[in-house]
């Protein structure tokens, strides 16, 4: 027995001598194939895209403490949101407060030689209202200070938004005399200048008007957004503007045309008779044209939000709102 295993352990090592031996023998050429061939069936991750400048300030701006705020004062945001305990025990309703859409304005809004940035913010105490606020903001490289935050309005929309000669003015659609904060009518400027980093209010001599389709027709608009939380692409590049009372532009693929009729109250829109080219293209734009196309057959209001033209809009019983991006400086 003893002798068997003495053998076969001999046999063993002549096995292991012969296969690095035979290891040892190959070709670098073979060698260098077989790693080519392993790298090239491993899956390269892609690099994650770099953030620009603005997305680096938005996601600080995001993750800030503000001051000045009703509902809940100071609020430090999460990601872009901050949600409370109800207001009565075991109930459902709670205070938020949300960043408004991306929206940013980077100046000098005091005029002493560094910017600012003006964020807009919404909060909410759980009941129908929405309070608008307009924060300043000073940012440098290590801080964000909340420099100053006011009350803009109720449910108040943003329609156009800016620095004058250092000064932040907002054009807001607000509810007029007469109108219900459901549906606000009534187009107004407003303006502060930051004096000692301080918000002050601004005498406005532009006089109120109405709210009409004339405020579509100043500018040129591009689709940026499916629904509220869906992006659009792009390519194919969908557009917008309203002229001799027909809403059209490119629905992607074809030239496009609907008529537009406003409806009693301020913002109500239905669309009429309907036209356009008749061009052929590649399935996925006539896809995306035969998306939007139905989407805007079933518009049924119109107003603005953080400086976008927003379509509400109803399709085989589900609603949502289109929003598109200002391309033209009025």
């Amino acid at each position: 027995m003893k002798k068997f295993t003495i053998i076969l352990l001999v046999v063993l090592l002549l096995a292991v001598a012969f296969w690095l031996t035979q290891c040892q023998d190959k070709e670098p050429t073979e060698q260098a194939t077989t790693e080519q061939a392993t790298t090239e069936l491993t899956p390269v991750e892609p690099k994650p895209a770099e953030l620009t400048a603005k997305e680096k300030t938005l996601a600080r701006l995001k993750n800030a403490t503000y001051m000045g705020i009703q509902e809940k004062d100071p609020v430090t945001l999460t990601d872009g949101i901050w949600v409370g305990e109800p207001s009565q025990e075991g109930g459902s309703s709670r205070p938020s407060v949300f960043f408004v859409r991306d929206f940013l304005l980077e100046g000098d809004i005091d005029g002493n030689g560094t910017d600012e940035a003006a964020v807009l913010l919404a909060a909410s105490s759980g009941g129908t209202g929405v309070n608008i606020y307009l924060a300043a903001v000073r940012i440098t490289d290590d801080k964000l200070d909340n420099l100053d935050t006011k009350l803009v309005g109720d449910r108040v929309q943003i329609r156009k938004a800016g620095f004058g000669a250092e000064h932040i003015f907002l054009e807001l659609v607000e509810a007029g005399p007469d109108d219900p904060m459901s549906n606000p009518g009534e187009l107004t400027m407003v303006g502060w200048n930051l004096v000692n980093e301080k918000l002050v209010p601004l005498e406005v001599a532009t006089k109120p008007r109405r709210l009409s389709l004339d405020t579509i027709a100043e500018s040129e608009w591009s689709l940026r957004w499916w629904g509220m939380d869906e992006p659009a692409d792009a390519e194919p590049g969908i557009t917008l503007s309203l002229k001799d009372g027909n809403l059209g532009g490119s629905s992607g693929c074809n030239s496009y045309f609907m008529e537009a009729k406003t409806g009693k109250m301020p913002g109500d829109l239905s669309m009429g008779p309907s036209g356009g080219t008749m061009k052929a293209c590649p399935d996925d734009v006539m896809a995306v044209e035969k998306r939007y196309l139905a989407q805007m057959a079933g518009v049924k209001r119109y107003g603005y939000l953080a400086g976008m033209l927003a379509l509400t809009y109803e399709v085989d019983g589900t609603m949502g709102v289109m929003l598109f991006e200002r391309q033209t400086i009025e």
